[in-house]
């Protein structure tokens, strides 16, 4: 794995092994999904800083060929990214993004297609427009069981 000091690259391997392959023997369809879950987000959160709010919103799979051998992946933010989502986020508080993770072989050939939805938002905004609807539902009491 490679992870760039400034957090707009990184780089994955997923390799077939015990703990990635399924029944038939290749790599299993969530290990793709897990392998890449958390980075967009975090390169987001490290590179906008703390006056942002981000969070996965969804994410989808399509799997073009069974991985039988180690598998990569190159995750990218540019400097456009990021000048788009701060443009688009100080017209209406908030965006939703799309970032698409390719799981290639060493030969280049495409085995899987993730695309990712992450949500933006300025961190005043997101607190007015969450109000109640995010706060707790149950009461905890010390001592209670």
């Amino acid at each position: 794995m490679f992870w760039a000091s400034d957090s707009t690259e990184v780089h994955l391997r997923l390799r077939l092994n015990i703990w990635t392959y399924n029944y038939v023997g290749t790599i299993f369809g969530g290990s793709f999904f897990s392998a890449a879950d958390p980075f967009y987000m975090l390169m987001l959160i490290r590179s906008l800083g703390s006056s942002y709010v981000v969070w996965d919103k969804s994410a989808s799979i399509r799997f073009k060929k069974p991985g039988k051998t180690a598998l990569f992946a190159k995750l990218q933010i540019t400097e456009t990214d990021f000048e788009e989502i701060k443009d688009a986020v100080a017209q209406s508080g908030e965006t939703t993004r799309t970032f698409v993770i390719q799981w290639k072989d060493r030969e280049g050939v495409i085995h899987a297609e993730i695309e990712r939805h992450c949500y933006i938002a300025d961190k005043e905004f997101y607190r007015q427009k969450k109000g109640e609807t995010q706060r707790s539902k149950f009461e905890f009491k010390r001592g209670s069981k």
